[in-house]
């Protein structure tokens, strides 16, 4: 680590000289603050909380870790090459953005760059990744400013982008799991069972078909690729309640919504929604539900506000998946709600707080 401090120092001793090398300082910066942490300090007083951005991204990274290893086993050790491609070239636009600004690379893009990749089809060609990861990192968070400016997910601008430019590569074709012995760590990828398949959204949207809870659960289903393992989605996410890294509000509303708007649909108005149980366990309901429909930018800072976003994500995630094109409801339904989070945290002060 001295050594490597030694090397960045003699950097920032150089850019100091030479003008033209200032350009790159927030790339430097990047990279001291990432081996060796901050030291910047503040002179006035402020509430003592030990909760800063960078601790923040480290903690969703860890509980992604879970669902990062299961995807590796599931889809094979090409998932590694599909998760550096989405780092490259979405911390490309991040670095270009930060040069042309003049201001330090944010850490919000460690969670970015992975999570991007984990709601892609294993199969998906490495040139999609590579559009998809920029397109959300440019027009999801840095034509609004960057981050903590930004309106949408931009993983999931990414992923509905790439829905729409490329839809038989984004829902057409599907890989079975490996399901044997070391299974995707010894394999790059399974290329036997490629295209033969369907997601169980698919399955029950066409035939009527409800795969076996259990293969849900644990992750013997096609899908995207860090979906499936849905055991250590609820892990991952339960990890991040305890430690205060996400409200527990907008889940639970989201979740409790999902099972209980069908159940209420069904026997009203006689829909043929899927019951509770079958939505949570399908699609990425449980990762969206954990890990991107509650990032602190684009969700309501209000409490009233998460409760109140997390039933329209329920009811639109219903409604998408069992009337619209589309199986899957979730990242759309995320994608508008992240639209009406101004609105929604306006309309919760200007009720709780009436003028006199």
């Amino acid at each position: 680590m001295r050594i490597i401090k030694n090397v960045i120092d003699n950097l920032n001793g150089l850019m100091q000289k030479n003008k033209y090398l200032k350009t790159f300082k927030p790339v430097m910066n990047a990279m001291d603050e990432f081996f060796f942490g901050t030291d910047k300090v503040t002179s006035l007083p402020h509430i003592v909380d030990n909760m800063d951005i960078k601790r923040l991204m480290s903690f969703v990274i860890i509980a992604l870790l879970p669902v990062t290893i299961a995807s590796i086993y599931f889809w094979g050790l090409r998932v590694l090459l599909v998760i550096a491609v989405s780092y490259a070239f979405g911390g490309l636009i991040e670095v270009c953005f930060a040069i042309f600004r003049k201001k330090e690379i944010h850490e919000g893009f460690l969670v970015t760059g992975l999570i991007f990749p984990l709601i892609l089809p294993p199969g998906v060609p490495l040139w999609v990744v590579a559009v998809g990861s920029m397109f959300g990192v440019m027009f999801g968070k840095e034509v609004f400013g960057g981050t903590g400016r930004n309106i949408f997910n931009p993983a999931i601008a990414g992923r509905i982008f790439l829905t729409i430019a490329f839809p038989d590569i984004m829902t057409m074709h599907w890989q079975m799991p490996f399901s044997k012995g070391l299974g995707g760590f010894i394999h790059f990828q399974n290329t036997v069972d490629a295209v033969t398949t369907a997601t169980p959204l698919v399955m029950f949207k066409n035939q009527g078909v409800i795969a076996p809870y259990l293969n849900l659960m644990f992750g013997q289903s096609a899908g995207c690729i860090g979906e499936t393992f849905r055991i250590g989605i609820i892990l991952g996410g339960l990890f991040l309640i305890v430690m205060r890294i996400v409200d527990w509000r907008l889940p639970l509303a989201y979740l409790a919504t999902v099972v209980i708007f069908p159940y209420i649909s069904n026997h009203l108005i006689h829909t043929q929604f899927a019951l509770g149980g079958f939505q949570l366990l399908s699609g990425g309901l449980l990762l969206g539900a954990f890990f991107m429909a509650t990032d602190p930018v684009t969700s309501p800072f209000t409490k009233q506000g998460r409760w109140i976003a997390g039933f329209l994500l329920g009811f639109l995630t219903v409604l998408i998946r069992g009337l619209s094109g589309y199986v899957e409801g979730v990242m759309f339904s995320i994608l508008l709600i992240n639209a009406f989070t101004p609105l929604i945290d306006t309309m919760v002060l200007k009720v709780r707080y009436k003028k006199k």
